[in-house]
């Protein structure tokens, strides 16, 4: 299982920005697909956005395309998620988790969210937009 720590939530006006982070750590591989989910009281969690860490395509979803953008790095031989958000709106309030779904070559949203039950995940870290 991959170890998942999230930062860098908090509350901002709407039309301001945050920047999410995330430091993997326990897995046996060295890539592996990763990305941001997202959920409101009552509601399903939702991929927001999804990239292969070292080389990938990044995939959104429709909601955040434009306004997110997902990258990673690597730090101290650590796979790190960041998710850096613009033009925020009270619709992006939600409580922000990192994942991470290992043995797939193909990383999307779609793929994340059909293979949901496989994901580690982070703590969560609350964004509010008002």
């Amino acid at each position: 299982h991959v170890q998942l720590v999230e930062s860098g939530g908090g509350s901002v006006q709407a039309g301001g920005s945050l920047r999410l982070s995330c430091t993997a750590s326990g897995s046996e591989y060295s890539n592996y697909c990763m990305g941001w989910f997202r959920q409101t009281p009552g509601k399903e969690r939702e991929a927001v956005a999804a990239l292969y860490s070292g080389d990938g395509r990044p995939s959104y979803a429709d909601s955040v395309k434009g306004r997110f953008t997902i990258s990673s790095d690597k730090v101290n031989m650590k796979n790190e998620l960041y998710l850096q958000m613009d033009s925020l709106n009270p619709n992006d309030t939600a409580m922000y988790y990192c994942a991470a779904l290992t043995g797939w070559a193909i990383c999307t949203t779609q793929t994340m969210s059909r293979q949901f039950k496989y994901i580690d995940w982070g703590q969560g870290t609350q964004v509010t937009v008002s």
